[in-house]
């Protein structure tokens, strides 16, 4: 089975321990299309060199912390943030496919030079997509998805080389890849989706596929 590494987020106990975390439901939702699951520690010293030796053939950025550049971020994690950056770099090198989930959208951005902005409105909530650009399995006209994030980026704050899927009503951006890597982001999170939705699945599965 094809190996993907899942970056986890970084939570502080009472006691000053940070410890990584990653959503049991990531191992359900990838097992279910095929792939077996790979948590990313966040103290790697070498995260690419890392990852090469855990034979990685795919790569999803989750969700949480709210990255430490921003003002009042929430709950951030530069040590993540690092890690994740290293990955990236990582990820050019090698040609490894890269799905971005909320935070993680918001960090290829970042790392590509866009910029966030805050977003009222959209925690535990759903909303309709307006779809960008046809034809990418799992994306469909008028798309419902959860939300769960209190930054976004705006209409005009793509980074370089990429290009938007998908917006919300207020033009903001839902959904973004690269132009020339196999990088996707979403801002929804799939695995929060009780049934998980086939969309998600084709989306996901569409973009790792069965790489030899």
């Amino acid at each position: 089975m094809m190996r993907i590494g899942l970056t986890q987020r970084v939570e502080v106990t009472g006691h000053g321990e940070r410890r990584d975390c990653l959503d049991q439901q990531w191992q359900l939702l990838l097992g279910q299309i095929g792939y077996d699951v790979i948590a990313v520690p966040n103290r790697l010293s070498a995260p690419g060199a890392w990852a090469g030796r855990m034979g990685l053939r795919g790569l999803v950025l989750t969700g949480g912390n709210d990255l430490a550049e921003l003002p009042g971020a929430s709950n951030p994690a530069p040590e993540r943030d690092r890690t994740e950056a290293r990955l990236l770099e990582w990820a050019v090198a090698t040609g490894c496919p890269v799905l971005g989930i909320c935070r993680g959208l918001q960090l290829i951005n970042v790392w590509q030079g866009g910029v966030l902005g805050r977003v009222d409105g959209h925690v535990a909530c759903r909303h309709q997509l307006e779809i960008c650009i046809d034809g990418l399995p799992g994306l469909s006209h008028q798309r419902e998805v959860n939300s769960f994030h209190a930054w976004g980026v705006p209409a005009e704050g793509l980074g370089d080389e990429l290009e938007a899927l998908a917006r919300d009503a207020d033009g903001r951006i839902e959904a973004l890849r690269h132009r020339t890597r196999a990088w996707l982001g979403i801002m929804w999170h799939p695995e929060r989706e009780q049934p998980f939705s086939e969309a998600d699945l084709q989306l996901i599965g569409n973009h790792f596929g069965e790489i030899e």
